[in-house]
């Protein structure tokens, strides 16, 4: 009987141990901030859902904006596509520590 109560309690402290670390894993990802490349291929994902994309960039440092009250840092970026048989730029603007895309408008 304390066989298996000593397994039990090895098990036991084993799934803990899983357990916690997945709770700090999925901590540290949520505090990771997303890089530009990764902004930019989130904006690269969607635009493609709609037609075929020429060109895109991204800016790799950060800038600062401030719009009324509120402040961040934001990734400057844009794309390029035909549409109509007419090649079209577009610009965005990412927040750099969520990647949540601001602002897109065609040039």
């Amino acid at each position: 009987m304390n066989k298996q109560l000593q397994y039990g309690g090895l098990l036991a402290v084993g799934m803990a141990g899983i357990a916690g670390g997945f709770s700090v894993g999925g901590l540290f990802k949520r505090l990771r901030r997303p890089t530009p490349n990764q902004i930019l291929g989130q904006v690269k994902r969607a635009f493609l859902k709609e037609a075929p994309i020429e060109g895109s960039w991204i800016e790799m440092k950060k800038s600062p904006l401030q719009k009324f009250a509120l402040r961040t840092d934001v990734y400057y970026g844009g794309i390029t596509r035909y549409e109509d048989g007419q090649l079209v730029q577009y610009e965005f603007l990412a927040d750099a520590n969520t990647g949540s895309i601001l602002d897109i408008c065609r040039l």
